[in-house]
């Protein structure tokens, strides 16, 4: 592994062996509370780069992916395998921003890094029980959206705060509870007390998305609400769509104006 910090994020965001993926990620995490990654600031990305994946799940187009359902064994190991695929592409999400973008504080590299390690301790928890429902990550189809917009956002690092944690990983805060209702009502109680961590940890994910969003806001001297509606129209001219989890967004650190706009 490499022994700067953004290179080492980039050598974990191409492997594409899962548990590789995971081990690395965890190394990094470790290396760096130990001191011994420094992160250049200067150095520069792999730009353009596909993320590693393994050869399966295959990814389709989203209105092809299986119908997942919570009566059913198989419908609820569809539902957990999306999950599970989120979760995967959270990492690489992560790791990207680690190594994408120089010139920011080392406090970014360690949030992003600490956010890669949260999301691959998610997946484990997501694939062992998928496992119990007779199921493999890989099993389904899956689809690619989160990191179609990471390569939208690839040219600066404002965008990419502003729209991937703020607005994709969001929606994770929106819909999760009418998730865990559903389930509660199929009697699948351990995968609600998983959502219920998840849950918790994205919002910690959220708030370093609108943390970082602002301080680029900040330095460029931009007013955050018009520049989020602005990239908004660009990005997501549909707009972002209800439910909202108005209690977690605000855990996350959205203002009462931004919160004001969705209702």
């Amino acid at each position: 592994m490499a022994n700067e910090l953004r290179k080492a994020a980039a050598t974990a965001l191409l492997c594409s062996d899962v548990d590789a993926k995971l081990l690395q990620v965890r190394r990094l995490a470790r290396m760096r509370r130990e001191g011994t990654l420094k992160p250049d600031c200067a150095s520069p990305c792999i730009s353009n780069c596909e993320p590693g994946r393994p050869e399966k799940p295959h990814l389709v187009q989203a209105t092809q992916v299986a119908r997942r359902g919570f009566v059913s064994v198989r419908g609820r190991a569809i539902l957990m395998h999306a999950v599970a695929h989120i979760e995967f592409n959270a990492i690489n999400l992560a790791l990207d921003a680690v190594q994408r973008f120089a010139g920011m504080p080392e406090g970014f590299y360690d949030d992003w890094l600490t956010v890669a390690e949260e999301e691959a301790y998610h997946f484990e928890l997501i694939r062992a029980h998928l496992r119990h429902l007779g199921a493999e990550y890989g099993d389904f189809d899956a689809h690619g959206g989160l990191w179609e917009m990471c390569e939208r956002t690839a040219g600066d690092v404002l965008a990419r705060m502003a729209l991937v944690p703020r607005v994709l990983e969001a929606r994770g805060l929106d819909v999760t509870p009418g998730i865990q209702q559903k389930l509660t009502q199929a009697g699948d109680h351990h995968a609600v007390s998983l959502l219920d961590i998840i849950l918790r940890d994205e919002i910690g994910h959220v708030a370093i998305g609108n943390r970082w969003f602002r301080y680029c806001c900040e330095q460029r001297q931009i007013d955050p609400l018009t520049t989020f509606t602005e990239l908004l129209a660009i990005h997501l001219p549909q707009g972002v769509k209800g439910p909202y989890n108005m209690s977690a967004r605000e855990q996350a650190g959205f203002s009462q104006r931004e919160m004001d706009l969705l209702k």
